[in-house]
């Protein structure tokens, strides 16, 4: 089974950053459930390890904490980052869990972006100071982040649209399926040529033959590209 994991750095509890972070995981679970597949939500409490991260910068020894945390993350297959917006920008604690990461921790894992804030006009922190320290850990940051002010919760807004669309998003990346391709026919298999087969690339009257992988002719790329005018 999958794992999606929210880093939730709201301070408060009930905190209303995990509330979004939650219902996005929520939408998700429904979605990659009805593909036919399972998922396990795990949430990581920033607000719990203050004390560790404090520790480990002055430090940077991991407590048994803050390491346990860590491996929860790099281990997952989805992320949902959350933090509400202190002074324009991401939490410090927020930014102190991401610090405690090793580089290219995140590679390869799926991220959707959440803040939440006092006013909509720090609408815009997702991605001048969120998506950049995602990318940085070479995490995949998808397109959709959500980003909810004060007035939205309780009203009747685009809130729901916002959270469907982006697990939408997650739930597509937690069900793909990658196959591997291999010249232009995705088949990895190669066999020796036959005698009376056409020579390497070519079928009848010289043209290569149908669902053939493509090969460069004897001659090179100097020989294939032999009468082309450059126009």
């Amino acid at each position: 089974m999958k794992t999606l994991v929210i880093v939730n750095a709201g301070l408060g509890d009930p905190s209303t950053t995990r509330q979004v972070a939650e219902q996005i995981a929520d939408a998700t679970v429904r979605q990659v459930t009805a593909a036919g597949e399972g998922l396990d939500v795990r949430v990581v409490d920033v607000r719990a390890l203050a004390a560790d991260l404090a520790t480990y910068m002055t430090t940077f020894i991991a407590t048994p904490a803050l390491e346990d945390a860590r491996r929860t993350v790099t281990d997952a297959d989805a992320l949902i980052a959350a933090t509400p917006v202190f002074q324009g920008s991401y939490s410090g604690l927020f930014k102190m869990f991401f610090d405690a990461l090793d580089m290219k921790s995140l590679a390869g894992i799926p991220v959707t972006m959440v803040a939440t804030a006092g006013t909509a006009r720090h609408s815009m922190v997702l991605d001048f100071a969120v998506r950049p320290l995602l990318s940085f850990l070479h995490a995949v940051v998808l397109p959709t982040g959500v980003f909810v002010d004060t007035a939205e919760f309780g009203a009747d807004s685009a809130l729901p649209r916002r959270v469907a669309t982006a697990a939408g998003e997650l739930a597509e990346q937690l069900t793909s399926v990658v196959s591997g391709v291999a010249g232009f026919t995705g088949s990895t298999e190669t066999r020796e040529p036959a005698e009376g087969d056409a020579t390497a690339g070519e079928g009848v009257d010289g043209a290569a033959p149908e669902g053939a992988d493509f090969h460069v002719p004897a001659g090179g790329f100097a020989a294939l590209l032999a009468g082309h005018s450059g126009e």
